[in-house]
Parts: structure tokens; sequence; C-alpha cells
């Protein structure tokens, strides 16, 4: 009996340290919170020169072919940051203190890079869902490339379908909007994956 008890108690005590260590493992920071690998760094980099040709040819095309039916310049629109409400590259890569002239300032002692690429991340997020009506494969496709780059553990996502017409004049007009401000921002995060990676090479 003293036999079976201790074996009993020796059973629980090993079952209540797996049960710790799983709490313990639950607690751990997210992939994000982890140092991002130089290898990531580079190859996020070079997605992102990808993802800025793309976009950057995109836009050319619309407004030399008349795709929208208009020129779709700067003058025409009010560029509108889509992702101003939810964490984005801007508030993740740049000093919540902006300092004299209330411009985001950049500085590496300040720099959270996971924190960073999370932004980035949940950009291309927001920017693919707003862009889905767009009928050029390749911006989605990089836009899915670099995701995968950031993320290399998470789903690859499936290609987009064909997109439908996009309709009313207000449509097009808020996707010529959309397809500036991506380029302004697909710009803002080529340039940021480029200091992060001579950053990470500096260490």
């Amino acid at each position: 009996m003293a036999e079976r008890g201790t074996g009993s108690r020796a059973a629980w005590l090993g079952a209540g340290r797996w049960a710790l260590l799983a709490a313990l493992c639950l607690l751990l920071p997210p992939a994000w919170a982890l140092p991002p690998p130089a290898r990531s760094l580079t190859e996020g980099l070079s997605r992102s020169r990808a993802l800025l040709a793309a976009a950057s040819d995109a836009l050319l095309q619309v407004q030399k072919q008349g795709t929208l039916g208009f020129e779709c310049t700067l003058e025409e629109v009010d560029l509108e940051d889509v992702t101003s409400s939810r964490i984005n590259t801007i508030k993740s890569c740049t000093s919540e203190d902006p300092g004299p002239g209330n411009c985001p300032v950049l500085e590496s002692s300040t720099l959270d890079m996971s924190k960073c690429l999370r932004g980035i991340y949940e950009d291309l997020k927001t920017y693919k869902a707003e862009l889905g009506s767009f009928k050029d494969r390749r911006v989605l496709t990089s836009i899915d490339e670099m995701m995968q780059a950031l993320q290399p553990h998470s789903p690859a996502s499936t290609q987009p379908l064909p997109s439908t017409p996009l309709g009313s004049f207000q449509a097009r007009m808020r996707l010529c909007g959309a397809l500036h401000a991506f380029c302004l921002r697909a710009a803002t995060i080529s340039r940021m994956l480029g200091y992060m990676s001579a950053l990470a090479a500096e260490t």
C-alpha cells in the first residue's frame, strides 16, 4: 500500500510538473517578441523592394491607361491612412514622442524590431484587404510574399480570386487614393527594413 501510495504521489507530481510547464508555455511572449533573425530581415528587405516596384508599376499603369476613368494623380484624391486606427509601421517603428516639428523620430536606441515588424505585417494585411478589388495580381502576390517573409511559419495565403468590376466613381476614387497611399507606405516599409538590416549587421 505504501509503495502504491508513493507511486501515485510520484505520478501526480509528474502530472503537476507537466501542467505547470504547459501553463508557463502559454505565458511566453508570441513569436513577434523574439529578436528577428538576420536572414528574415534580409529576405524581408528583398521582398519589400519587389513590393515597392509592383506598387509603383501598378499605379503608373493605371495612370497611363486611364483604367479608373481619370488620371489618378495626387491632386485629385485625398490620401486617407487606412491603417491609422490600428497597429502600423509608423506607430510601431518610430518614437512616440515626435519632438520638435511633429515629425516621427527614428532612434536605434528605442527601436523595438519585433514590434516594428509586427506593424509592417499589419499594414500589409490592411492594404491587402483595401486593394482586394484591384485587378493587379502582381501587387497582391507581392503582398502575400512579403507577409510570408515576415512571418514564415504562418499559413501561406491562397492566390486571390479574379476581382469584380470597380463599380462606382467613389469606389474608383478610393482605389486611386489607396494606391497612392500604398506606394508611400511601401517606400517607408522598404526604408525601415533597410535600416533594421543595417543595425543587425552591426551587432
